[in-house]
């Protein structure tokens, strides 16, 4: 999938956003390696607590539906800020396990895009194989 279609499937998923309170509106597409995708936007909650992020919601959406690490090609994760939002440390620990090290991640703001992964978001992680 191609850095601009999996973006615009991304932004298509920000419109689904429920941000009351923040205001800031993510939306997520996890593009797999066999055409299938999945979507994602952030949901609030007045606990803040129980709030769920986009990229969340999309990697969760495409683990419900079966698939794993190795199935998933590409995510893309935007916003409407100011800037390019980046995943947030509960988010980037949940990716740190569920996603591949390389696995590209595409984020925008609508005007920049940066392209990384988790081994560069996250590079001394704590995962299933600490707890062994």
């Amino acid at each position: 999938m191609e850095d601009k279609e999996i973006l615009e499937l991304a932004f298509k998923a920000m419109k689904n956003a429920y941000a009351p309170y923040s205001n800031f509106h993510v939306g997520a597409c996890v593009a797999c390696k066999d055409g299938n995708y999945f979507l994602g936007a952030n949901i609030e909650n007045a606990s803040y607590g129980a709030t769920n992020c986009g990229e969340r919601s999309a990697v969760f959406a495409a683990y419900s539906n079966g698939y794993r690490k190795d199935d998933i090609e590409k995510l893309a994760i935007v916003c409407d800020g100011h800037r390019i939002a980046a995943p947030c440390g509960i988010c980037r620990q949940v990716l740190s396990e569920l996603l591949n090290p390389d696995t590209p991640i595409v984020l925008s703001d609508g005007e920049e895009i940066l392209i990384t992964n988790m081994k560069e978001l996250l590079p001394l992680t704590f995962g299933p194989e600490d707890l062994a």
